[in-house]
């Protein structure tokens, strides 16, 4: 990685701090637009309010996504889902309750469980000009810790995730998602933010140990460090699986933890992120504190010599964060309102695109968010700074199942739009969905334009069905 940019860089990040805008030169030379090829100067302006989006559906498709939407607005089941769905288990058995949820709930959400159920998913997926970033569903919380036998097989869980991505032509750059807590105890973590707080761990000693040197890292426990090195090794071979294959995208969880992720995940990309953007960290703007660890990554990525792919959300764990915050006697760290959580979308959103239009070989950047504003924002931003949509450089994310009006309209335009697309057994994903839901409560409970579009497309299907028309592509 080039660093004949720094100086331009640090002034770059001192005017950010202030608020103010980012230089538009480099190395003395003024840009007005980015000369790379492919931007669009003049983007054609997005609508998302157009039912046809949804013709690649067939009417059962139609039917089950205004289904689940509708039990997905109510507040109680949502809320409740998890104990809902363990008395339907106890009370319908595995079989039945597999019965039920897979042509519903786990269809419009989840990929399949064997290999040739999720090629059948992606390759649609393929067909609509979207891709796959697959996501392994497991993860730990406090108190869930199963020991190193357990992390060892999620260890081969996510070795096979990679080699999934990786084996199938339906994307030619693959994307896959990582729980560090999969891997990594999650009370670990805690203590390790614990220590981060008072003395910083030398990245360097962090590399050494994913290389396997027996490194004692101070403040820890002769079985804790242990355990760290043996987490860190798990990780290192993920890295080693998929570099210059698959790109990782590593997740944010909370913030009790969150500096012990970093701190593993900033490790991971000095050593795997040499010749591009293999690791990607996660950055929830609806936390005060997102635009100083944004621009941390940034200096980092320049002081450490490392590209840098930055995966942008505004967050999911809002509700538990602040009862923390309140049960602890520490300031609230998400934004009072939605209004300011979208000015720090936007912001740190800025932030990298104008990295990116400097330097677009150096940083990437997936703007993963439902939002249509911060989506239009993006696309105007994109075509005002000359950023290539082909180029790989930006793309954007979205949940499977959810938002497909934004992600079709996006990929008709021809950006690059991924979607998160979890997999496994009912069993398997159901404890997942659950957490997705009640983190995702917010979002939804907003879906209504997405049922309004869905019922306009459907009200369509009957009368052309009635009048003797066609039914659509999507049948």
């Amino acid at each position: 990685m080039s660093l004949f940019f720094r100086p331009s860089f640090h002034h770059f990040l001192s005017v950010r701090l202030l608020g103010t805008a980012a230089p538009r030169t480099l190395n003395g030379k003024h840009l007005e637009s980015s000369s790379f090829q492919g931007g669009d100067a003049c983007p054609v302006a997005l609508s998302f309010e157009d039912p046809s989006a949804f013709r690649v559906k067939s009417f059962g498709e139609l039917l089950r996504a205004l289904g689940v939407f509708r039990l997905c607005s109510v507040p109680i089941l949502v809320n409740n889902c998890g104990k809902l769905m363990s008395f339907a288990r106890s009370l319908l058995g595995k079989r039945g309750f597999s019965l039920i949820l897979r042509p519903t709930v786990y269809a419009q959400f989840v990929a399949g469980e064997t290999e040739g159920e999720i090629a059948v998913a992606m390759e649609k997926m393929s067909s609509l000009g979207l891709r796959p970033m697959l996501a392994v569903p497991i993860e730990e919380d406090l108190g869930e810790s199963t020991g190193e036998r357990r992390y060892n097989d999620n260890l081969e869980a996510m070795l096979e995730c990679v080699q999934i991505s990786h084996s199938n032509a339906w994307t030619t750059d693959p994307m896959m998602q990582l729980k560090v807590t999969a891997l990594l105890s999650p009370e670990l973590c805690v203590k390790l933010t614990s220590l981060l707080s008072k003395e910083k761990y030398d990245l360097d000693d962090v590399v050494r140990a994913m290389d396997g040197e027996p490194i004692n890292f101070p403040g820890l426990t002769e079985s804790e460090n242990m355990h760290f090195l043996c987490g860190l090794q798990r990780l290192n071979k993920v890295g080693e699986a998929s570099v210059s294959k698959v790109r990782v995208l590593v997740d944010a969880e909370y913030t009790y933890m969150n500096p012990a992720l970093s701190l593993v995940t900033m490790a991971m990309m000095k050593k795997f992120n040499q010749k591009g953007a293999w690791i990607w960290n996660t950055y929830q703007c609806y936390l005060k504190e997102s635009r100083l660890l944004l621009l941390d990554a940034i200096s980092q990525s320049v002081d450490q010599s490392f590209y840098l792919g930055v995966k942008l959300v505004r967050g999911a764990y809002m509700d538990k964060e602040r009862k923390l915050a309140k049960q602890e006697g520490r300031p609230d760290p998400v934004h009072q309102s939605w209004e300011d959580t979208n000015d720090s979308y936007n912001g740190n959103l800025d932030i990298m695109l104008d990295l990116i239009s400097l330097h677009p070989h150096c940083y990437r950047i997936i703007v993963a968010t439902h939002n249509e504003q911060s989506v239009r924002h993006a696309v105007s931003r994109m075509g005002g700074l000359g950023i290539d949509k082909h180029a790989g450089s930006v793309c954007f994310g979205q949940l499977l199942g959810m938002c497909d009006h934004v992600s079709l309209t996006l990929a008709q335009q021809g950006y690059s739009v991924y979607k998160s697309v979890p997999y496994g057994s009912v069993d398997d994903t159901v404890p997942y969905l659950v957490r997705r839901a009640q983190e995702n409560r917010t979002v939804l409970q907003g879906i209504r334009k997405e049922r309004d579009l869905l019922r306009q497309e459907l009200r369509r299907r009957l009368r052309e069905g009635l009048t003797g028309g066609r039914e659509g592509r999507g049948k």
